[in-house]
């Protein structure tokens, strides 16, 4: 276990890429074309990792593809930056806190809770509350983070629950997925004084959320394009910087559907034209990646190899790091 793990201590700022799964074309996992992306994202500029997300296929995978991933990761990144991963997945609470357990035992920093997984979708806040309770007072002291994923479904949590739960002293992270500009403020209000960071995922609202004092971002144009995402989190608030940013700001709001379609396979392409060494293969069923979507991406990535420019940002090379 890494000595990160040991401490709960708050995830730094900045941008925590919620990490793809590659696969083979034979489906089954590609732990060195893991390996090139984990070291990818790192040295684009990144502050943490988030295994075993959506993003990963996480609901394709099985139990022991899900650990030894997350194992991968936290056993590459040997302690340079935290990683988190999800525990909870569906079952029984038996179920979800045995693997809360099993998967901080990897190494990670905290063990991401997937709201929509401990109550069904008409059942109450106090229902919700409840169950998370449970959830700690069955595993212990390992730090937690909560995920509005949307799926199974989406569970917003707001900001009085977001109180409850921050006083027990277990949350460390949250990857915010309301697109509220004032929810966000408010669980940033309630959240003062915690060792706690929220990572926004809705790029629309991305430097609202930093100027409000977010942590950072967690977000699947990340997948695309790392190193804007990190000159972001880096620039935000620079008056020196500011009609940039606002530059940046809307290059992101435009983007927002295309970045969304046939994803990952449209991330992994993008990071197939990087240079990374990974197939477009997915678990997921997802809408087809089309000539005419590729197209799109490709005339997109052109654009940001000249907002690459104009920022000065260095494009990281896969084969700078090579295994």
């Amino acid at each position: 276990m890494s000595l990160l793990n040991n401490a709960r201590t708050p995830l730094p700022r900045g941008f925590i890429p919620v990490m793809l799964t590659p696969f083979r074309e034979s489906g089954a996992i590609d732990t060195p074309g893991l390996a090139h992306l984990t070291d990818f994202y790192l040295e684009s500029g990144a502050a943490g990792l988030f295994a075993n997300c959506l993003s990963s296929e996480m609901y394709e995978l099985t139990d022991s593809e899900r650990l030894s991933v997350t194992r991968q990761v936290v056993s590459q990144v040997a302690g340079r930056v935290p990683v988190v991963a999800t525990g909870t997945l569906g079952g029984s609470m038996e179920q979800q806190t045995d693997f809360v357990r099993r998967i901080y035992d990897t190494g990670v920093q905290a063990v991401i809770v997937i709201t929509s997984q401990l109550v069904m979708p008409d059942e109450s806040d106090a229902v919700f509350l409840d169950r998370m309770h449970q959830l700690m007072d069955l595993t212990g002291a390992i730090p937690l983070g909560l995920y509005e994923c949307p799926v199974p479904y989406k569970r917003l949590i707001n900001s009085t629950i977001l109180a409850d739960l921050l006083s027990t002293g277990r949350l460390i992270y949250h990857k915010d997925t309301s697109l509220d500009a004032d929810e966000v403020a408010r669980r940033l209000r309630v959240a003062e004084g915690y060792e706690f960071g929220l990572y926004d995922a809705y790029m629309v609202n991305a430097v609202s959320s930093l100027r409000a004092g977010a942590a950072g971002l967690s977000c699947i144009q990340g997948n695309h394009f790392p190193e804007l995402i990190v000159w972001l989190c880096r620039h935000y608030d620079d008056p020196s910087r500011w009609e940039q940013a606002a530059r940046v700001q809307q290059f992101l709001t435009d983007c927002m559907a295309l970045v969304h379609t046939a994803y990952p396979i449209i991330a992994k392409y993008s990071l197939q034209k990087r240079g990374l060494p990974i197939s477009l293969h997915t678990r997921r069923t997802v809408d087809p990646f089309t000539p005419s979507v590729r197209n799109d991406m490709d005339a997109l990535l052109s654009k940001v190899e000249r907002l690459y420019e104009e920022l000065g940002i260095e494009s990281v090379q896969p084969q700078l790091f090579p295994l």
